[in-house]
């Protein structure tokens, strides 16, 4: 209450505060009849009482006719509320405000929709009228948990670990690769100024100026278009320090993480266990697996190869060829047909693969297109490399090894939210399963132009000290020392240890990536002039937080966000600007403007 006229929030008043005179601030939540309301801070809530004697009238009629969510303030004496009329709910249920003086601050017109976390609202209205569902429980509480997150992260690297906070520019000039970049025109002719996707250049460049620490509450801006739980502006906890190895950075997150976790949520635990990409990709299908629940990936090729089955064999033959299978606990009971078919027909349709399940029945034999293949033996030999269970629902894919493993990493989480929605529950919702996830290849080969490479990371990532010479001989085999950290099947963070040598990095931009390293002509000339082997991080605040408080989507945790589409619905960004605010930067827009 420091510096506000208020005696006291609506949220502290206790048994110890009986006969006291307050004054309190706030909103209207709700009201009864002429007899009391509840008013609201950002604190909490206060049941005051309305006076029913002559002499304070004009205050009980001033507050009984106040509209909900007016805003007022309320001055009176607080009393016990009267036996059995306590409520434990409340953290102030047992006292009661009753009213003496009342003034009505700001009274408020008809709501669009009402101010209660349990109404169901469409999220263009909560966007529409942001200012007034951040009066919410909810949004009100992950506004805080982020704010006081952040600062114990900066308490733990500014003050604990002698980090130095940098801002570092909004407005600088395209990067090649990476994410889409939004551009801001400037007043000279043709050129563009850009809004950095990271500060991946600044950061580099300050550790060759010697700061040797660096850290930043980052904006990052990215065109990427409607990608659902996207946004074009995000904030990433920006990191990068010299004379560091991979663990060294590691540690220092996994610190990090430790010294910020809200209390409420539990302890974490360190290390942080860790897998590489190899593995991540043939167990769980995905570079960013969710070990909260088992259904790992198997691999049952070896058992097929010794069979005579077509399908099998084809499969088999290709360079990378494997058969793969997950085994759904409890299928039967869980899944319809329906649901199976819609797995089957997700399979085809994202990944051109074919799925063939095997049902193990109630007395132990299997159904399958597969078992007029395999004798008695056999399909025994196969329950026990698949691990099944009765009612054990098993999908089996062959082809390609990284499509079957993507494939089927895409069906175990699908089938996971199929079995949860009828009510099994296979992921803890209180358990956080960090994970880091290490080697990485270098390089990939580009989707649209697949004998074209593009970096798996960014182009500054270094390769592995044991595969340094790949990286001249065979790009395509190389390691990189970059990570990624997942929490609970989601990429919460990803850094590297970066090239600091110019030689290396222009050659990665120039013969492997046949990218014009003009474009970044400064931080090739800068890593010319002694600069120290570094490596840093980025962890995704907007991303960690949501998953902290549980929001279904990053929109919840940011005050105030951009629609599915990159829209601001409340102040209806972007809009139009007239020719003549156009003038000096030389721009024309077509007309007519396809709608």
């Amino acid at each position: 209450n420091s510096f506000v006229i208020r005696t006291n929030t609506c949220g502290e008043l206790r048994s110890a505060h009986v006969g006291q005179e307050v004054t309190l601030y706030g909103w209207i939540q709700y009201q009864r009849q002429g007899l009391f309301l509840v008013l609201r801070d950002f604190q909490g809530l206060t049941q005051i009482i309305l006076p029913q004697d002559e002499a304070h009238s004009h205050v009980k009629k001033l507050l009984s006719n106040a509209p909900v969510e007016s805003v007022v303030r309320v001055t009176g004496i607080v009393s016990s509320r009267p036996p059995g009329q306590e409520n434990p709910k409340m953290p102030t249920g047992d006292i009661e405000v009753k009213a003496e003086t009342a003034e009505i601050l700001n009274s408020c017109k008809k709501l669009p929709f009402e101010i209660k976390d349990f109404i169901k609202k469409s999220e263009a209205l909560r966007m529409q009228y942001r200012y007034l569902d951040l009066r919410s429980f909810q949004l009100q509480y992950n506004l805080r948990l982020r704010s006081h997150i952040v600062m114990r992260m900066r308490e733990y690297l500014c003050n604990l670990h002698g980090f130095v906070d940098v801002e570092t520019p909004t407005l600088f000039k395209r990067t090649p690769g990476g994410a889409k970049e939004f551009l801001v025109p400037s007043r000279e002719a043709g050129k563009f100024y850009s809004l950095p996707q990271s500060p991946q250049q600044f950061k580099q460049l300050l550790m060759v100026g010697g700061l040797d620490r660096y850290f930043q509450v980052a904006r990052c801006y990215r065109d990427e278009g409607s990608r659902p739980d996207r946004q074009p502006e995000f904030t990433q906890i920006d990191i990068e320090m010299s004379f560091v190895d991979q663990a060294g950075i590691q540690r220092l997150i996994e610190g990090l993480l430790q010294y910020s976790w809200p209390e409420e949520r539990g302890p974490i635990m360190t290390p942080f266990p860790s897998m590489t990409y190899k593995e991540a990709l043939a167990d769980y299908g995905t570079d960013k697996p969710d070990t909260r629940f088992g259904m790992k990936i198997v691999d049952i090729s070896d058992f097929l190869r010794r069979l005579d089955i077509q399908f099998v064999q084809n499969a088999l033959s290709y360079p990378h060829g494997t058969v793969k299978a997950i085994c759904i606990p409890q299928g039967v009971r869980y899944l319809k047909n329906k649901d199976l078919e819609s797995l089957k027909e997700s399979a085809k349709s994202q990944f051109n693969q074919e799925i063939m399940e095997i049902i193990c029945r109630p007395d132990g034999s299997l159904k399958s297109l597969l078992t007029k293949f395999l004798g008695e033996k056999q399909q025994l030999e196969l329950i026990q490399v698949l691990n099944m269970q009765v009612d054990d629902v098993v999908l089996l894919a062959a082809g390609e090894h990284k499509q079957v493993c993507s494939a089927l990493g895409s069906l175990r989480l699908e089938s996971a939210d199929l079995l949860e929605a009828a009510g099994l529950v296979l992921r803890d919702p209180t358990a956080f399963h960090f994970l880091w996830v290490v080697d990485f290849p270098l390089f990939l080969p580009k989707e649209e132009n697949p004998t074209e490479l593009e970096s798996a990371h960014h182009p500054f990532t270094a390769p592995h000290p044991s595969d340094t010479s790949l990286l001249y001989s065979d790009p395509t085999k190389a390691r990189s020392q970059h990570y990624d950290l997942v929490l609970n099947g989601n990429e919460v963070g990803g850094g590297s240890i970066r090239i600091h040598s110019a030689e290396q990095q222009r050659f990665v931009l120039e013969k492997v990536l046949k990218e014009d390293s003009e474009v970044l002509s400064h931080l090739l000339e800068a890593l010319e002039f002694g600069a120290p082997p570094h490596g840093g991080i980025a962890l995704g605040l907007d991303r960690l937080i949501s998953l902290i408080v549980d929001a279904p989507s990053i929109r919840d945790v940011i005050a105030f966000p951009k629609s599915f589409r990159g829209r601001d619905l409340m102040g209806n960004a972007p809009d139009y600007v007239t020719p003549e605010e156009l003038e000096p930067y030389h721009i024309q827009v077509s007309w007519p403007l396809a709608e």
